[in-house]
């Protein structure tokens, strides 16, 4: 039987308008009648999802949220970290001068806010989207004690396309990288993805991973519906998710 249902939410959960159809609460509400976890797991901050969470009742003791694509996981209702892994000032550093090199738009995630060194529409579409601030930060002298917890490349599908096609090979051993969606390409942790996330959470609840169920559409959902007893690929997924 399975116990935990893993959930990404753009592109999954969410329709083309962002919002949780009809059919996905109703299916959802029977899921969990029937004692089933279910967990948003989003490349998204916590606080990014919060409405949604509401939306599904999934603010109460003992739920939990798999964010930042598996960097961060927390309970909803303490906002508690369970887990985390994050990067470095070094980090940054690092693939902002890579940024610069690849003439390539770039921002950052902390705990609380969007970070980037000149303002574009994606980095303005990430702070909208997930309802936090946007800062504008000198990353050459950003404050050293600043939390990185994730780091984007951000800009038109097809300028992404030739960028990813001209990364080092070494950055693919140094971090995990993912592309969430056609104009955000993320640099993680590289012990950090979205099936890391759940199996951390599955093993502080006791579910073993043959019980877990995860479903996704792109290819950062990759790694959980490996993981997972029963991954599910959307019908919109990206072809190397169906593959």
């Amino acid at each position: 039987m399975y116990k935990l249902i893993a959930l990404d939410m753009d592109g999954t959960l969410l329709n083309e308008n962002k919002e949780i159809s009809q059919a996905n609460l109703e299916a959802i509400k029977f899921a969990r009648k029937k004692g089933i976890k279910v967990v948003l797991a989003t490349g998204r901050p916590t606080k990014g999802i919060e409405k949604y969470l509401k939306k599904l009742n999934l603010i109460g003791e003992n739920e939990y949220a798999v964010s930042y694509n598996g960097a961060v996981i927390q309970e909803v209702k303490s906002g508690k970290v369970i887990a985390q892994n994050v990067m470095t000032i070094d980090d940054l550093n690092l693939l902002y001068n890579l940024s610069k090199k690849l003439d390539v738009n770039i921002h950052a995630l902390t705990p609380n806010t969007c970070i980037t060194p000149r303002i574009n529409k994606y980095s303005e579409l990430e702070a909208t989207m997930n309802n936090i601030p946007l800062e504008v930060v000198d990353f050459d002298n950003i404050d050293s004690n600043t939390t990185i917890v994730k780091i984007m490349f951000v800009d038109p599908e097809e300028k992404l396309n030739k960028v990813i096609e001209a990364l080092p090979d070494e950055l693919y051993n140094k971090y995990t990288i993912v592309r969430s969606a056609p104009f955000f390409l993320e640099f993680l942790n590289k012990k950090v993805n979205k099936g890391y996330g759940v199996k951390l959470l599955a093993e502080k609840l006791g579910i073993k991973q043959d019980e877990i169920i995860c479903i996704g559409d792109a290819e950062n959902d990759i790694h959980m519906i490996k993981f997972a007893g029963l991954g599910v690929a959307m019908g919109n997924a990206f072809p190397e998710v169906k593959k």
